[in-house]
């Protein structure tokens, strides 16, 4: 989950925009004091900076030139003004783009979508990272997220739910899962198996997702309803 630094002291613009950036399961972050940026930003040490032109005290430009003293993170201008040189000096500045408002929020979240790929080497074929039922999970840590809240599971906890995640709408039998965390050297008898689920979906019904691994008598398990799309 990639972390957004949300400079804009427009409250109710602010709170849309976070909201719908948590909707693509960015983790957004807000600023308490517009004369301390600096510190903040140090804080928080965030993968991207959106930040207004038009802020407190100091404009975006003095505190894209203190981030810029300090760290090479990706920059997002945000402005209202229509001034063609606010784009010039944004760039000179070494922001990595720069949106016009009023904006479309489907161009923000391309704009930083392609910023993101563009300095991390992140794109849509990332395999440590799947979107299902509306929770982030991250094979790597072993956590699962949503707005509910956060999980981390065994390995052999996520090895059977990336497996049901992976061929999800379809059934997994019991003996392909066995199988599989055999080959992996994760050795389960069929004992052992149901007692994995089982914690599994103790684990799942914390975040409100323990409907979801279905069992299908006499065949096996499923994940329901088609993943969503990567962010």
């Amino acid at each position: 989950m990639f972390k957004i630094m949300l400079i804009e002291d427009d409250m109710t613009l602010f709170q849309e925009i976070k909201e719908r950036l948590s909707q693509w399961s960015y983790d957004v972050y807000g600023v308490q004091d517009f004369g301390d940026i600096l510190h903040e930003f140090t804080s928080i040490k965030p993968e991207l900076v959106i930040i207004d032109i038009q802020l407190p005290k100091f404009d975006g430009f003095h505190w894209c030139r203190m981030i810029r003293a300090h760290s090479n993170v990706p920059i997002i201008f945000l402005s209202s003004r229509d001034h063609p040189t606010d784009m010039v000096m944004s760039m000179q500045l070494g922001a990595d783009d720069f949106v016009k408002k009023p904006f479309h929020f489907d161009v923000l979240i391309a704009k930083i979508q392609a910023t993101l790929r563009r300095v991390y080497n992140y794109n849509t074929e990332r395999t440590d990272l799947r979107f299902w039922r509306g929770a982030t999970v991250e094979y790597v840590k072993n956590t699962i997220t949503n707005e509910k809240g956060s999980v981390e599971l065994t390995k052999n906890e996520m090895f059977i739910l990336k497996m049901l995640i992976e061929r999800k709408n379809q059934i997994v039998s019991r003996e392909d899962i066995i199988k599989s965390l055999w080959d992996h050297e994760h050795f389960v008898s069929d004992n052992t198996l149901t007692v994995n689920v089982n914690r599994l979906r103790k684990k799942l019904e914390n975040i409100g997702l323990d409907p979801f691994i279905e069992t299908k008598v006499g065949q096996g398990y499923m994940a329901t309803e088609e993943a969503s799309s990567y962010a």
